[in-house]
């Protein structure tokens, strides 16, 4: 009585509608926010995301589903030698689309396109920036073993440890003493938000010949880029400055990233599992037999949900 099939294959089905469920939810709520988001970005320099990659990853996909149909096939006819290559080729072209999955990740994770990193306004932009180049001096004065947080003592530092030190080691403070004046100027703009062509002295904007009520001209993301842009071609402050992002505010950028990992992410994971599921035939090698028919066939339905998703994935992410 009942279906006329395994228990396990009912199993997998019953769980492949569940999984249905789960995607269909980030897919749906990705599809609400993205429509209710106008100026969602969109262009590959905000984004970094590749249309070719999404392409070769969709074409390995389907390859490999190709190659499980052939295995489960060869199961079918006794054919173990012939059913492990083609899961071994399965398991390799899961790698390379796990390999290309990374590069990907690579190139936003080193322009800092991540959830909640990303400036989505002029104002953001500056902030980001100028937390930045605070990190570096930071990062820097610790290496060097300086102490001194506030402004004076941190000078105070570097002043003595420049008069004490020679070779590299002194090239390196005199780097970072630059460096640590140009942050305390956009530091300086930044918070009281006065145009960098405004000189301070001694730490402070003259407001005196103002008329009532006008104020200093305001820093503009322009001033800025141009500010970061000399830093970065500066021979001595470049090593400095290599972890300092442009500014450059994208909005919504958050919500794209959150969405974007969210959906991306856990369709990789999908992907390591059914890689795990194929490593239990694998490691069966010669020994292979019939008895892991059900194992193969139900390991094929789990291996083509996991296409399917990334086939709604692909042109949602990557081409609309």
């Amino acid at each position: 009585m009942g279906l006329p099939i395994p228990n396990s294959k009912l199993g997998m089905w019953l769980f492949l509608g569940t999984e249905i469920m789960f995607f269909t939810a980030f897919i749906g709520a990705y599809l609400v926010l993205r429509i209710g988001s106008p100026g969602w970005p969109d262009d590959p320099k905000d984004t970094h995301i590749h249309v070719w990659a999404g392409g070769l990853n969709t074409f390995v996909l389907i390859t490999s589903s190709f190659f499980v149909v052939v295995a489960h096939e060869a199961m079918g006819v006794k054919n173990f030698k012939k059913a492990w290559n083609f899961l071994g080729f399965t398991f390799l072209l899961s790698c390379g689309f796990l390999g290309i999955k990374s590069y990907e990740y690579y190139g936003k994770i080193s322009h800092d396109i991540l959830p909640s990193h990303i400036a989505e306004n002029d104002e953001q932009a500056i902030n980001k920036v100028t937390d930045e180049m605070e990190d570096v001096v930071k990062a820097e004065m610790t290496r060097h073993g300086l102490k001194g947080t506030a402004l004076e003592d941190k000078r105070t530092a570097l002043q003595a440890a420049i008069g004490e030190q020679k070779g590299e080691t002194l090239l390196q403070l005199h780097a970072l003493d630059a460096f640590d004046g140009k942050f305390v100027k956009l530091k300086r703009h930044t918070r009281e938000n006065v145009s960098l062509s405004i000189a301070a002295v001694d730490g402070k904007f003259d407001r005196t010949a103002l008329p009532a009520g006008a104020r200093l001209p305001s820093l503009t993301l322009h001033e800025v880029e141009v500010y970061v842009a000399d830093q970065k071609n500066d021979p001595q402050l470049k090593p400095l400055m290599s972890s300092v992002h442009n500014p450059h505010p994208i909005p919504y950028g958050n919500l794209f990233a959150s969405t974007y990992f969210l959906m991306t992410g856990f369709h990789a994971l999908h992907v390591v599992i059914g890689m795990i599921l194929f490593g239990m035939v694998l490691m069966q090698g010669s020994k292979l037999d019939s008895g892991w028919s059900d194992w193969v066939e139900n390991s094929g339905l789990y291996w083509h949900f996991v296409d399917l998703v990334w086939i709604f994935l692909f042109p949602l992410l990557y081409i609309i």
